[in-house]
């Protein structure tokens, strides 16, 4: 049985009469049909009356990454820069499909954009320009600038909890890390200022910014991260293993939940 995988979309404006279109990245879809194992279901941003009707239906969530930002409302924060990309109708359907993801105990997979979404949802805050604060790295651009790897080429290394979620992901898979460095890429503006109360955080940028979570306190599988595994799965085992063990995660929903999944009852001869 293949899990149902929900992919989050933005609303973005398509064609020469810009056209809002529901989008989500190629990328997300094949690392779905491909480590993941599951069926890609790519999800409208059309509201929060979309949470109640689709959730039952799904086995698994990946909350994408997007060049638009949460919009600082929903965590009390500053206005946005001029010109800072928004998507409100994202962040009405996100936001409360998270809660209730969470509630329900469906494995959630959140990157980039979804880690922040992660985050806001649940209560945290973000900084919205990480790079204009004293002390920081800037995150937006990854070091290595070679044409074709600006997406997979790793800008900085991470330290991971040793006794954490990543570290368990990994070492199950039997792969070589280490937790003072794990070199990943990082294409993003904003990050967690005030961690939500029920996130605990995973692994830490060499400037502090932290760059994966885990709700411990979660029914299922709940792991944000603020890279981009997606980008570069094909070629790094870290990043496969972590669409592997949600996709491991998704399979024992969809086994365990769906409508006529049920283990059958053996009968005697």
């Amino acid at each position: 049985m293949r899990a149902m995988v929900g992919i989050s979309c933005c609303n973005k404006p398509f064609g020469i009469f810009a056209t809002p279109n529901h989008a989500a990245s190629d990328s997300y879809v094949r690392c779905t049909l491909g480590p993941v194992g599951g069926v890609p279901v790519l999800l409208p941003a059309a509201g929060e009356a979309l949470v109640p009707e689709i959730l039952p239906r799904l086995d698994g969530l990946i909350l994408t990454g997007s060049r638009s930002n949460v919009h600082p409302d929903h965590y009390e924060g500053p206005a946005h820069a001029e010109g800072t990309p928004e998507d409100p109708q994202r962040d009405a359907t996100t936001l409360p499909l998270i809660r209730a993801a969470l509630a329900a105990g469906l494995p959630v997979l959140a990157i980039c954009r979804g880690f922040q979404e992660l985050n806001v949802a649940l209560g945290g805050s973000l900084d919205q320009r990480i790079q204009d604060l004293p002390g920081r790295l800037d995150h937006s651009t990854p070091s290595d600038q070679k044409l074709g790897r600006v997406r997979t080429g790793k800008a900085h290394a991470v330290r991971v909890a040793a006794d954490g979620m990543l570290a368990r992901i990994w070492s199950e898979a039997g792969l070589a890390w280490r937790p003072e460095g794990v070199p990943v890429n990082s294409l993003h503006n904003q990050g967690v200022k005030r961690l939500a109360p029920r996130l605990v955080a995973e692994a830490w940028a060499p400037d502090g910014t932290i760059e994966a979570v885990r709700a411990p306190d979660a029914p299922g599988f709940v792991l944000g991260v603020q890279w981009h595994p997606e980008y570069d799965w094909e070629i790094d085992p870290l990043s496969r293993a972590l669409f592997e063990a949600f996709g491991a995660a998704a399979k024992r929903w969809a086994e365990g939940h769906r409508p006529g999944a049920e283990t059958p009852r053996l009968v005697a001869a």
